[in-house]
């Protein structure tokens, strides 16, 4: 759930946390990161510290500096810059919170507790019946969920359009648009925004079969990468590839992307014409239909 000064709608980036080799956070990229994103991708809206930015495996003195500096350097580029300030404890989310107000954050999303936690399970359709009265501020959510029978009874309770309904899966974004949603917030839209970003402009001018080829573009990646395990190791080596600026690896216990993986994942992205055959940062992403 989600927080925000003004409604959040259009790609979202799922934001990644730069690291040096051995681990700690490499702050000096991220305004080259935030200038990536706008000129390159065409994505102005960002969501940081989130699974893709490893936020549960840094400290809240971590988080508060990576959300410090998505902030400033975000500031008269990025349209909204959203801190996820979910965390095991309920007093520490509250801490986070407070700091992204004090900071200019355009707003938080949190997602609850998930070690200890109560054992009824509860449909979004179920969170968003009278959320306001509980938490006047509350503006929407982001759903990752590929259930949308669930997401679509939230499209129906939102007719007077007053929430974000911000789609979480990647594969399935047109699926989405057709349910209703807003926008929706990825991380492959870190390297991939410019091409998603055609869906959403050819589902606009209701431009049903371009946006499903674009969609279908796409899958053949995300499906390809899947097989051969794709986590937030594996969004690092493909951003890096892409983009030209250095993620490094993640923090452990996760583990680094091997070679191969980047090979195979490069060799597609190339067939896809995502990436340039003569330019391996990959400036260059070209139509795949």
């Amino acid at each position: 759930m989600a927080t925000l000064k003004k409604k959040l709608q259009g790609l979202v980036a799922a934001t990644l946390t730069p690291m040096t080799e051995n681990g700690e956070i490499n702050f000096s990229v991220i305004g080259q990161y935030v200038d990536y994103l706008v000129k390159e991708q065409g994505v102005k809206n960002v969501f940081v510290n989130g699974t893709t930015g490893e936020g549960l495996s840094l400290s809240i003195s971590e988080r508060r500096q990576v959300a410090e500096e998505w902030v400033t350097q975000g500031r008269n580029k990025l349209d909204q810059v959203v801190i996820h300030v979910g965390a095991l404890s309920l007093k520490e989310s509250q801490e986070l919170a407070r700091h992204a107000a004090e900071i200019g954050a355009d707003g938080i999303a949190v997602i609850a507790p998930f070690f200890f936690k109560p054992w009824n399970k509860v449909r979004a359709e179920e969170v968003l019946d009278g959320i306001q009265d509980k938490i006047p501020s509350f503006q929407g959510l982001k759903f990752s969920d590929t259930d949308l029978l669930d997401f679509g009874q939230c499209v129906d309770q939102n007719h007077q359009q007053q929430f974000a309904l911000l789609f979480g899966v990647d594969e399935q974004l047109l699926s989405g648009l057709v349910m209703g949603a807003t926008g929706a917030v990825g991380s492959t839209y870190n390297y991939l925004g410019k091409k998603t970003n055609q869906i959403l402009e050819a589902f606009e001018r209701k431009d049903f079969s371009s946006a499903l080829n674009y969609q279908f573009c796409i899958q053949r990646f995300i499906n390809f990468v899947v097989k051969l395990g794709f986590g937030v190791a594996q969004t690092k080596a493909i951003m890096t590839l892409v983009s030209g600026i250095p993620m490094g690896p993640p923090r452990l216990p996760l583990q680094k992307a091997t070679r191969e993986f980047t090979d195979h994942a490069a060799a597609k992205l190339k067939s896809l014409d995502f990436l340039s055959t003569a330019d391996l940062k990959g400036r260059n992403l070209g139509a795949c239909i």
